[in-house]
């Protein structure tokens, strides 16, 4: 008889393709091939702090919850490093200064939605899509984009786990997690579908900050004009 695959192993081979067509979007290749400018990328912190007021907010509230809890470490608190990035990037008045783009609003209306139906699968989804990724590439976008940008230090914290010193055991400890969980065979498909949710929002987001920078860019070609 055929071994069973774990529920982690079936997450991670399901949303391939999607975290595979997140990564190749044109807005972030370019960002990660040089292309992109300095402007872009503090776009993008900016969108990043909008979705994780919302998703913070959400595990403050699922702390208790006896599924979503393990998922939950101060470990991975990424909001206090974003608005510090922000705080060197834009000035101490950034929180005047930015806007989230549409699909930045779907994506933290998704998330409150989850948090108010108390759905613990649900926060799971979006906790595992963000922060894994966190952990697999954003030591290596972080050093990339202090080095195009002259960041050095500054301005990257957001891809700094000082507290994790093994990223590769942690995540291992997390699919544990994930293989443990109390989800019977329908809970595991929404929990995957809204995996797969999470990541086309990021794809999304994406082509919304491609648009903006085009539309920017048309603003001041008309203006010089």
């Amino acid at each position: 008889m055929a071994d069973l695959v774990s529920f982690s192993t079936a997450l991670r081979e399901r949303s391939r393709t999607a975290h595979s067509g997140s990564e190749g979007a044109g807005f972030m290749s370019d960002l990660m091939r040089g292309k992109g400018t300095r402007d872009d990328y503090v776009a993008l912190v900016a969108q990043h702090w909008f979705i994780y007021e919302a998703l913070e907010a959400a595990a403050s509230t699922f702390a208790a919850d006896p599924v979503a809890a393990p998922f939950i470490s101060e470990k991975l608190t990424r909001l206090p490093a974003l608005e510090a990035d922000l705080a060197h990037l834009i000035g101490d008045d950034w929180r005047e200064r930015i806007t989230p783009v549409p699909t930045t609003e779907r994506y933290v209306a998704r998330i409150r939605e989850v948090q108010d139906d108390a759905w613990a699968g649900g926060f799971v989804a979006h906790h595992y899509t963000r922060y894994l990724g966190d952990l697999s590439g954003g030591q290596f976008i972080g050093k990339l984009m202090a080095r195009q940008f002259e960041l050095g230090s500054n301005g990257i914290g957001f891809y700094v786990f000082d507290e994790i010193a093994d990223p590769a055991a942690f995540k291992d400890v997390y699919r544990e997690e994930l293989d443990a969980a109390p989800w019977d065979a329908t809970e595991a498909e929404r929990v995957i579908d809204e995996v797969l949710l999470a990541y086309q929002l990021n794809t999304d987001l994406f082509v919304d900050l491609a648009a903006a920078k085009a539309a920017a860019s048309a603003a001041d070609t008309a203006t010089v004009a």
